[in-house]
């Protein structure tokens, strides 16, 4: 199973980007699926997860009102939208499918991870 992330690239601070993620050899539609991300010398961190659905998603408090997961079950495809960027936010994105039809943001409820794209946010 390879996933594959796009939409990274270099913002200024206020600022959009969306980023996608589609699996190759795999369908992800009866899975959740979420977005990590991984600033230099940090941890990677959770951001957002979607349930199989769309129907339920939440998110790290750091992005709450800023960035929204949806999916696209039909082009077996998720999306980060993330609006108002940051400086904070600049980090390497990863999305990962979920062991269950809804992970949490634990990295241990994610079978699969892509191989992740680079987001920076110009000050």
């Amino acid at each position: 199973v390879q996933l594959v992330e796009s939409g990274g690239g270099l913002v200024q601070a206020g600022g959009s980007l969306r980023l996608s993620c589609s699996a190759s050899k795999y369908t992800f539609t009866n899975n959740g699926v979420g977005w990590f991300r991984q600033a230099p010398g940090k941890e990677r961190e959770f951001v957002a997860t979607i349930s199989w659905r769309g129907g339920d998603a939440f998110y790290a408090d750091s992005v709450k009102e800023r960035f929204t997961i949806s999916r696209d079950n039909a082009k077996n495809m998720v999306y980060l939208q993330m609006n108002s960027l940051k400086a904070e936010d600049t980090a390497v994105y990863y999305c990962a499918v979920a062991l269950r039809s809804f992970g949490s943001r634990a990295r241990d409820d994610y079978r699969y991870w892509g191989q992740g794209t680079q987001v920076t946010v110009s000050s």
